[in-house]
This record gives C-alpha cells, sequence and structure tokens, in this order.
C-alpha cells in the first residue's frame, strides 16, 4: 500500500479486515447492504465512496477523527427517499492520500468530480466537522449545484468568529501537526484519538468502543495521520480563501440549517453561519457534545431529514 493509493485489492483486504473484527470490536453501525461502494478517481485522488437509495441527491461528508462511516444511521434513513452519497475525505478512511491538496478549495473540487462522475447535477449537503469546511467551499463555488445545507459542530475558517474561536485551549491540535508529531503518534494513534473522543463528548461513553477501534485502525493506516494533520495545517489558507470568496460572492443563498450539540457549539454555530448565510435556521442537539451521530443519532436524524424535507418557499 502505498501514501498516495490505496488500490481496490488493498482496500478490499482491509474491509475485509474490518468486518471480521470481533463483537466487542464491531464496526460502526453499518450502511444498508443495498449500498454500492465506488473507488473514484478525481482531482489527482481516488474518493472512496458509498452509494444508494433513490431520489433527489444528498452528500453527507464527515470529519476528523471518523471516516464516512459516521453516517451509517443517517445514511440508512435518508435512502428511504433519497439518493445518499457518501464519500471518505481525501486522506482519510479508504480514499487515497496524495502528497498534496488538503486545502478545502482543492478538497470542494473531489465533491464536484464526485458528483460529475456519479451524473449529479444537485444534491443537499450534510456535513460535520471538517465536513463542514469542504462543504462551505463547495457550496460558495457552486451554489447551483446545493439547494439546501446543513452543517454541524464545527467553526469556517476565516468567517465570523475564527480567530476568537482558535482561541479556545480545547483546539490545540489546530496547531499540532508536522513530522515529529507524526512520530510521537505513531502506533499510539488510538491514544491520540481518545483525548478527541472523551474531551468533545458529553457523555464519552456514547461513543462506543467498537466505533473507537474502527476508526483507530483507520487512522493508523500509513499516511493517514499525515493526511489528517495536513487537514488542520490547511486551515490558515482556507481562512485566506474563504473571506475572498464571501467578498467575490456575498452570502449563500440556499436555506441553511446551523446544527450545534447542546454541551459543544450548541447556538454558536447559527451565528457563525449568519455572518456567511442569508437564510440560516439554528438547532441545537440535545444531550450531545461534539460527536453527534454517536451521541444522539435519532435527533439528529430527525432533525435532518425534517429540514432536507422542507418544502422551500415558492419563486415569483
Amino acid at each position: 500500500m502505498t501514501r498516495t493509493s490505496l488500490g481496490a485489492a488493498s482496500a478490499a483486504a482491509i474491509l475485509a479486515g474490518l468486518a471480521a473484527a470481533s463483537p466487542s470490536q464491531a464496526q460502526p453501525p453499518p450502511f444498508p447492504p443495498s449500498f454500492q461502494v465506488r473507488d473514484i478517481p478525481v482531482n489527482g485522488a481516488t474518493i472512496h465512496v458509498r452509494v444508494g437509495g433513490k431520489g433527489p441527491a444528498v452528500v453527507l461528508l464527515h470529519g476528523y477523527g471518523e471516516t464516512g462511516d459516521m453516517w451509517g444511521p443517517l445514511a440508512a434513513d435518508l435512502a428511504r427517499d433519497h439518493t445518499v452519497i457518501v464519500p471518505d475525505l481525501r486522506g482519510l478512511g479508504l480514499s487515497s492520500r496524495p502528497a498534496g491538496g488538503y486545502d478545502k478549495k482543492t478538497q470542494a473540487g473531489d465533491v464536484a468530480g464526485v458528483l460529475d462522475a456519479l451524473g449529479v447535477d444537485k444534491a443537499d449537503l450534510v456535513t460535520h466537522d471538517i465536513g463542514n469546511m469542504v462543504g462551505y467551499a463547495f457550496a460558495m463555488r457552486y451554489p447551483e449545484r446545493v439547494p439546501r445545507f446543513a452543517l454541524i459542530d464545527a467553526p469556517v475558517p476565516g468567517i465570523g468568529p475564527w480567530e476568537e474561536i482558535l482561541k479556545n485551549p480545547l483546539l490545540w491540535h489546530f496547531r499540532f501537526g508536522g513530522p515529529d508529531m507524526e512520530r510521537l503518534v505513531a502506533g499510539r494513534e488510538r491514544i491520540y484519538l481518545d483525548r478527541f473522543w472523551n474531551e468533545f463528548s458529553a457523555d464519552p461513553s456514547k461513543f462506543s468502543e467498537g466505533a473507537r477501534e474502527h476508526y483507530a485502525r483507520l487512522y493508523a493506516l500509513p499516511g493517514a495521520m499525515h493526511a489528517g494533520f495536513a487537514q488542520f495545517a490547511a486551515f490558515d489558507q482556507d481562512a485566506i480563501d474563504d473571506k475572498a470568496i464571501l467578498a467575490e460572492k456575498g452570502k449563500l443563498p440556499m436555506p441553511v440549517l446551523a446544527l450545534g450539540g447542546e454541551k459543544s457549539f450548541g447556538l454558536t454555530m447559527a451565528a457563525v453561519m449568519r455572518y456567511t448565510a442569508s437564510d440560516v435556521t439554528e438547532g441545537v442537539i440535545p444531550a450531545s457534545g461534539h460527536w453527534i451521530m454517536e451521541e444522539n443519532p435519532a435527533a439528529t436524524v430527525a432533525i435532518v431529514h425534517r429540514f432536507l424535507d422542507a418544502k422551500q418557499d415558492a419563486k415569483p
């Protein structure tokens, strides 16, 4: 296995190994068996994508500490009346790990390439954590392709109170990276990731042992931690890019749902998005910290599905 490409055989072997885990090390809730898996070459990377369901398209983008696997319960619910598209971000999960391209503008191009390969013109977005940043970069550049946009529990570089948010000591990892840090966490990926799963949870026990083992194995793959650090290292460039395109194009025109975990971003998520979107609905996932799909999946699924199903106001 190389850093730049997993290859079909290697990806299949990894999936088989994860599936063979003992019950105590089971994966997060699985996707329905009707979902298909594709590895789509786009934009200098190969993006691992799960696709299922039928109806209007929706793209689910994950964040750091997880992969597209986090979306299993939401994907199963939405697939009843949506075509659900779930990529692993470049460098993470079973997507390839190219040397560069971890700025969110480039990853917006990854999303565009995936949709083009699937023949999808428009898709709603549901995003979490770093997925928010990639989704925002996509929505700003291709607003005509995004009917509705739900962002969950993470800031957007350069937007609103970004500089104040960076001062929060809980976000020390935004500046943590480089070869020395990679050596420090090599073979200790689980220890490193447990910090986030514990400190950003309202109740750490809700992030199950099985899910922790699953994601720790994926982040221990060759080059995965390097790619994860690269996602954070790009934030300064992301802030420059986000400020520039907001100044150029103005606020997002589509309906936006800004959700925060009750014990995490809460209503701050909506406060952030009102700087850059003209139609923002706020919401809070009760009894949840940052890890909304682990801590309160039922509420998350219900709120997101209700937003996606809402009728848009009739155009004059």
